[in-house]
């Protein structure tokens, strides 16, 4: 399971590192792409066959099925990790997360969230235990 959260730079390529303790999860080679709340999904190549196959249901004929697909796949890219733990964000995605310099990853069960670390903060910070405690049933937990 991924879970955690880490702290890294992007170098002047737009590189990442993957944190050691995600790499046996994540796999070497792994799905990028746009996520939810600005910022970046990455999901191991198993995740995101199972994912692939949920979007492969969505009916042709709905408008937002078709948006909700195209969202997810348009800007997907597969990333491999090099011998000193980095992978390339491509540009494309590193301006729908807002990625410059400081960026936070962090693992949420199936997949890893990629954060610009001042957006994670703000979010972060809104994030109410309270208000997840009084949802908690409504989403089945």
């Amino acid at each position: 399971m991924l879970m955690g959260e880490y702290e890294h730079s992007l170098d002047a390529k737009g590189r990442l590192i993957m944190p050691a303790k995600l790499r046996q999860d994540i796999g070497e080679k792994f799905i990028l792409t746009k996520g939810l709340d600005g910022c970046l999904f990455a999901f191991s190549q198993t995740e995101w066959l199972n994912f692939e196959e949920k979007l492969k249901t969505l009916p042709l004929s709905d408008k937002n099925a078709r948006s909700f697909v195209r969202f997810f796949l348009a800007g997907a890219t597969e990333c491999e990790i090099d011998k000193q733990g980095r992978f390339l964000i491509p540009s494309n995605l590193r301006v729908v997360a807002k990625l410059e310099k400081e960026a936070i990853i962090i693992g949420v069960g199936t997949r890893l969230e990629i954060w610009n670390k001042e957006i994670w903060e703000q979010c972060d910070e809104n994030i109410s235990a309270e208000e997840i405690a009084e949802n908690m049933a409504n989403l089945g937990i």
